[in-house]
């Protein structure tokens, strides 16, 4: 089991950033899971934001949706079993609930993530 909790959520003004902290706890494996986030806007099915892929060592693999590309930087920290989003030029088409996610397969649909947060409110206003 993965337990995972999201903070750093909150409102912004259009152009102004946050960084999203997902914290994990329960695996000694952390580093083997692919950690994603996705985010659900009111209305919209949930969508792929981000993904974090280590290979071992200092090879990781970092993708990101062509909606957030440039803008939103995913990292992690294996020691401290912690995923971050760091969210800059936020635009308000960015107002959504973001949630962590961690898997086993390397991919962008969520159905193939077991783990997921609760989730943090990102509202960011024009």
């Amino acid at each position: 089991q993965v337990k995972l909790v999201e903070s750093g959520g909150g409102l912004v003004q259009a152009g102004g950033s946050l960084r999203l902290t997902c914290a994990a706890s329960g695996r000694a494996s952390f580093s083997s899971y692919t950690m994603a986030w996705f985010r659900q806007a009111p209305g919209k099915e949930r969508e792929f934001v981000a993904r974090f892929t280590w290979s071992g060592g200092s090879t990781y693999y970092r993708y990101y949706a062509d909606s957030v590309k440039g803008r939103f930087t995913i990292s992690r920290d294996n020691g401290r079993n912690t995923v971050y989003l760091q969210m800059n030029s936020l635009k308000p088409e960015d107002t959504a609930v973001y949630y962590c996610a961690a898997g086993t397969v390397v991919t962008t649909d969520s159905r193939n993530f077991a783990y997921w947060g609760q989730g943090t409110q990102v509202t960011v206003s024009s």
